[in-house]
């Protein structure tokens, strides 16, 4: 039996960045890893230049929705092995505390929300940070420890992930 590798990306209205990076990591290795994605201040619907850039090469848009953090707290939550914030906004809202103790890390993209922009230059903005993403992810699945889904001895809960523990390990991609 094997289990997937659970991530759960953070960013503050959760409606471009972790959305993306949602939809990629699924698609580009949803065979040893499961992605969700939320934020402390979740949007109505998905920035719709996120849903543009995505596209072309995503299979499933339809499951990709804002959604809170907090859904991810609760006692029937699934069990994160990693939490990545997509910028340092979220450590400002001081993360809630998410059942299974996952590794947290950071990878601080730039805002493509950031006010004061034309929309030019706000679809310039996404698709660097679409870019940026997919070069970040890219190497991240291509660590050692995650090389393969975790082999789980009849237990679903795995509780030991190969340095799952260890954020400097997970992070420094």
């Amino acid at each position: 039996m094997t289990k997937k590798y659970k991530v759960l990306f953070l960013c503050r209205e959760n409606s471009a960045r972790s959305i993306i990076a949602e939809a990629l990591l699924r698609e580009l290795a949803g065979h040893r890893f499961e992605a969700f994605s939320a934020g402390p201040e979740p949007a109505a619907r998905v920035h719709p230049i996120a849903i543009a850039q995505l596209r072309p090469g995503i299979s499933d848009l339809g499951v990709l929705c804002p959604k809170s953090w907090l859904e991810f707290t609760g006692e029937w939550a699934p069990r994160m092995d990693l939490v990545i914030a997509m910028d340092a906004c979220v450590a400002r809202h001081h993360a809630p505390r998410f059942p299974g103790d996952p590794a947290l890390c950071s990878w601080n993209f730039a805002d493509p929300l950031a006010d004061g922009m034309l929309e030019p230059e706000r679809v310039r903005s996404f698709e660097k940070v679409f870019w940026q993403i997919v070069r970040q992810l890219s190497t991240f699945i291509e660590l050692p420890q995650y090389a393969a889904a975790p082999a789980c001895t009849g237990d679903a809960s795995c509780a030991s992930l190969n340095g799952a523990t260890n954020p400097a390990i997970q992070c420094n991609v």
